[in-house]
Order: C-alpha cells, then sequence, then structure tokens
C-alpha cells in the first residue's frame, strides 16, 4: 500500500509477469459497500422468494384440504338422501302394517320430524365456521338432516313394533277364528231358530248346520284349540267339542268314529273325526255348530266361501 493506495500483485506462475493492480481506498471502500448491498439484496430477494414459496404451498395445501372436504361433504349428503329415501319407504310399509293391524296411521305432521324439536343453534357454532363459513353450513344442513332422520327412524321403530304386536295378537284370533266347512259334501239344513225336525216333528231350533256327506268321510277342525270333549251324546252322537279362545267353540256331531281325545291341541284342517250318523239322525251327515260365549251363531258367518281343508 503506497499513501492512500493499495496494490495488488498477481502471479500466475514462475515464468509468467507480474500483474499490478492499483485501487485507492476510496474505489476499495466504494466497492466493498456496493458488494454488502447486492449481497444483503440477494439475501432479502432469497427470503421473499422462500417466504412466498412456502405461503404458496400453503394454500395449495390448503386448497386441497377444502376441495377434498367439500367432495366429502357432497357424498355424505348423497347418502343422506338415499337414506331419507328408504325412511320414506319403511313410512309406507308402516301405514299398510298399521292398516292390518287395525291401528291409526300415524299423524303426517309427526312424520315430518319426527320425536323432538331441531336444534336451536345454528352454523355459526360450528367448527368449521372461521376457516369457512360455506362449508360449514353445509355441514350444518346434513347435521340437522340426519337427526331429523334419526328421530324419524326411532319413530318408525316404535311403530313396527307396535303394528307387529298387533298383527301377532290378529294373527292368533285368526288362527282361533272357526272358517272353513269342517267336511266336503252337501249343505242340507241351515242354522234356523225354528225349523220343522224330522224326527221330533215339531218345530225346533236349529243350532247348527248339517253337511250331507258319505259314511267315513274325514272332519277337520274348524280352526286350532283346545279338545274339551270327546263323547257319545244322545242327540248328537259320537260328538267333539273344541275351545279355541276368544269365546269361540265348535261342535261336530253325529261322527261314526272320533280321532281325537280330551285336552288334546289340534290345529286348523286337523282330522278330528269321520262323518256318521250317530245319535238322532236319519241319514250320514255332520252337524257342525259355532258359538260365541256359549251362544249359537250361523256357522256360514264366518265360513271364507268355498273353504274346505
Amino acid at each position: 500500500m503506497t499513501g492512500d493506495r493499495w496494490t495488488l500483485l498477481l502471479l500466475r506462475g514462475e515464468r509468467s509477469p507480474i500483474r499490478q493492480f492499483s485501487l485507492s481506498s476510496r474505489a476499495i471502500h466504494f466497492g466493498i459497500g456496493w458488494l454488502t448491498v447486492l449481497v444483503l439484496s440477494l439475501s432479502g430477494f432469497a427470503a421473499t422468494v422462500g417466504i412466498d414459496g412456502a405461503a404458496h404451498l400453503e394454500a395449495r395445501r390448503l386448497d386441497l384440504e377444502n376441495s377434498a372436504l367439500t367432495q366429502e361433504l357432497s357424498a355424505i349428503q348423497g347418502r343422506v338422501n338415499s337414506l331419507e329415501g328408504q325412511i320414506g319407504q319403511l313410512t309406507q310399509m308402516d301405514s299398510r302394517l298399521r292398516l292390518l293391524a287395525g291401528l291409526d296411521s300415524i299423524d303426517v305432521e309427526v312424520l315430518q320430524v319426527g320425536i323432538g324439536g331441531p336444534s336451536t343453534s345454528g352454523p355459526e357454532g360450528n367448527a368449521l365456521w372461521p376457516v369457512d363459513s360455506t362449508l360449514s353450513k353445509t355441514a350444518f344442513v346434513i347435521a340437522y338432516d340426519l337427526n331429523v332422520l334419526e328421530r324419524r327412524a326411532k319413530l318408525l321403530k316404535s311403530s313396527l313394533g307396535e303394528a307387529t304386536d298387533s298383527l301377532m295378537a290378529h294373527r292368533d284370533l285368526l288362527e282361533s277364528t272357526p272358517s272353513i266347512l269342517p267336511t266336503s259334501g252337501l249343505l242340507s239344513s241351515f242354522f234356523s231358530k225354528r225349523r220343522y225336525h224330522p224326527i221330533h216333528h215339531r218345530p225346533l231350533p236349529h243350532e247348527g248346520i248339517d253337511i250331507a256327506a258319505r259314511h267315513g268321510t274325514p272332519i277337520f277342525a274348524a280352526a286350532k284349540g283346545k279338545v274339551v270333549r270327546a263323547v257319545n251324546m244322545s242327540d248328537y252322537g259320537l260328538m267333539v267339542e273344541i275351545d279355541h279362545g276368544y269365546g269361540y267353540t265348535t261342535r261336530y256331531g253325529h261322527a261314526s268314529r272320533l280321532l281325537v281325545r280330551v285336552g288334546q291341541t289340534v290345529q286348523r284342517g286337523k282330522r278330528i273325526a269321520l262323518v256318521g250318523n250317530t245319535g238322532i239322525a236319519t241319514s250320514s251327515h255332520l252337524h257342525y255348530e259355532v258359538r260365541v260365549d256359549g251362544k249359537p251363531q250361523n256357522p256360514m258367518n264366518y265360513v271364507i266361501a268355498g273353504a274346505v281343508p
């Protein structure tokens, strides 16, 4: 260094000439200043680019998450709509079952909302609200629909249970109701409060119907029940009496042979005797009676048209 100047010597090799550069202190300070500014500028630019890149990546990630959440909510809404359609079908089935069970249909207004009222909180209470108000509203609607469907499903479960219990009770009643002709043959005498008796030769009540049939034709139980009498009576001859419950009893008279015993449980269509002409009878036939709470009823009021086992 000479005075306020700096001398820089550059030597490339032993045989190469020496190169000499002379710079003033002011020039060196100026260069160092610009170099510092350049380094700082480049550092700031790199930092800015890095921050912007990170922000861009974060924004991209959030966009992907938002898109995935939107698609997921849309898929859930589709499933909710499908579930609503299935609940609607169950509602129609429930209405038909209640009709068959003799129950009133559920009120339409009750079906619309199920049991209980909707939530009073709005979409603002959802955790998504500060992030995305639109998605928060969508999630709120889906949650509301699910709550309604859940209440409606609980209502239908209770209603279907009630209808099933009623149908089971009705089924037992139907199975216990005398609803078939006990044998095949010709209806020869009808139920009557006064008819001319062919043997006693005077008007007497005829508390059942007579079915003319060949000797030995099977006689079947008209409904399920329990045999309470299987005896030989003077008027009825060989006779079976069945208690069906619900106040129903049936009698089958003039049989040639009994095939059941007292205390035996029988089902509708079970063979219980064979047609004959025992007791007071002029020919081979079945005398069939239906009694409700001990009072004679017209058997034809209970017989399904043409129903023969």
